[in-house]
C-alpha cells in the first residue's frame, strides 16, 4: 500500500512539474490597415481573452478583403476579418473559404460629406459631386441606393479615383461627398481636417446586407474544429468586452501600434461600428450569430448588383456557419 501511494505521489509530482500545453499559434489577418473597427481583436489580446482559450494570437494588417481572402484560402493566414460579400465572390469561384461568424450584420456603407455642407438626405445630393472608387464594394451597391431613393445618375456629378484620391477630393473641395464606411472614411477625413462628417447610410433606405466577419479555410475548419470553436469563443468575448469600454478598446490598438491613429477618432470609429453588430432579429443574441434571412438577402442583393454568380442563390448556407459560435443570448 505504501509503495502504491509513493508511486502515485511520484506520478502526481511529475505531472505538477510538467509544463502546461503550449498555446496554439493563430494568425488573424485584417481586411485593411488598422482602424477603429478592429479594436476588439487588440483588446481581446491585451486582456488575455485569447490566451485564456489557449490561443497565442498574432494580428496582421491587410491590404483589402480580396487579398485577405486569398491569404486564408492559401492557408498563409488561419483566419481573416473581411467583407463577407467579397469572400462570397471568391468562394463561388472555388476558393475554399467559409465565414465562421458575421460580425457586422448591418451595412456600414454610406454617402458622406462635411456636416457644414448640410447634405442630410438623398434629395440633398442633387446637383452635388460624388467621389467614387470604380469597382469597389460601395460603388457596386450604389445603383441600388439610387433606385431605392429615386435618384438618377444625371442628378449629380461623379469623380472617380482610388481610395486616397477619393478622400482627397472631399478634403480639398473637388467633391461634396464620397462613398465610404461610416466608421472608416469618415474618421480619416476628420483626422485630416478636424471637421465632422455626416453619413447618409444605405441601410436606412432598405439595403439589408451584411458586411465584415471572420472567415477560415474550409479544410482548416474541419481539421481544427476545437481550435475554431475556441477562437470564435474568445473573439465573441472580446467583442462583448470591447463594447463595454470603447475607449480602452481603442487604446489597445495604439498600445500595439502607436502609429495606428488618434485615440479620439479610433474611439469614435469603434463606437460607430457597435450598432452594426446586430439587426432587430439578433438584438438579444451574442455577436456573430447572423440569421439565415440576413445572409439570403445579402446573397440576393449581391447577385443582382454585386457581380455574384447567380448559382449562389441555390445554397446561401454554403457561405457561412454558426456551428462554431458559443451559444446563448447577450
Amino acid at each position: 500500500m505504501k509503495r502504491w501511494m509513493a508511486a502515485a505521489a511520484l506520478v502526481l509530482g511529475v505531472a505538477a512539474l510538467s509544463p502546461a500545453r503550449a498555446a496554439d499559434k493563430v494568425v488573424l489577418m485584417l481586411n485593411w490597415y488598422v482602424y477603429g473597427e478592429h479594436a476588439p481583436f487588440y483588446y481581446g489580446k491585451a486582456k488575455g481573452i485569447y490566451a485564456a482559450e489557449g490561443i497565442d494570437l498574432e494580428i496582421q494588417e491587410g491590404r483589402g478583403s480580396a487579398a485577405t481572402t486569398q491569404a486564408v484560402a492559401a492557408k498563409t493566414a488561419d483566419f481573416g476579418y473581411v467583407d463577407i460579400p467579397t469572400m462570397m465572390r471568391a468562394a463561388i469561384k472555388g476558393a475554399p473559404v467559409i465565414a465562421t461568424g458575421v460580425l457586422l450584420q448591418t451595412s456600414p456603407m454610406a454617402v458622406m460629406g462635411f456636416v457644414s455642407k448640410n447634405i442630410r438626405k438623398p434629395e440633398d445630393i442633387k446637383g452635388k459631386t460624388v467621389a467614387i472608387t470604380p469597382a469597389d464594394s460601395m460603388t457596386q451597391i450604389w445603383p441600388l441606393f439610387l433606385k431605392k431613393t429615386g435618384l438618377k445618375e444625371t442628378d449629380f456629378n461623379t469623380v472617380a479615383g482610388d481610395a486616397q484620391t477619393k478622400l482627397n477630393a472631399v478634403i480639398n473641395g473637388r467633391a461634396d461627398l464620397l462613398l465610404g464606411y461610416v466608421m472608416d472614411q469618415s474618421m480619416k477625413i476628420k483626422d485630416a481636417t478636424g471637421k465632422d462628417v455626416y453619413p447618409i447610410k444605405f441601410a436606412d433606405y432598405g439595403i439589408n446586407m451584411v458586411s465584415s466577419g471572420i472567415i477560415a479555410n474550409t479544410d482548416y475548419v474541419k481539421s481544427h474544429a476545437d481550435l475554431v470553436k475556441r477562437f470564435m469563443s474568445a473573439t465573441t468575448k472580446a467583442v462583448e468586452a470591447a463594447e463595454k469600454d470603447p475607449k480602452a478598446a481603442a487604446q489597445a490598438i495604439l498600445d500595439a501600434n502607436p502609429k495606428g491613429g488618434k485615440i479620439g477618432t479610433l474611439t469614435q470609429g469603434f463606437e460607430l461600428t457597435i450598432p452594426l453588430y446586430r439587426t432587430p432579429e439578433t438584438k438579444n443574441k451574442r455577436p456573430f450569430q447572423v440569421t439565415d434571412q440576413n445572409m439570403t438577402d445579402t446573397v440576393n442583393l449581391m447577385v443582382e448588383y454585386g457581380g455574384l454568380d447567380a448559382k449562389a442563390r441555390e445554397n446561401p448556407k454554403a457561405f457561412y456557419t454558426n456551428d462554431y459560435l458559443p451559444k446563448g443570448g447577450s
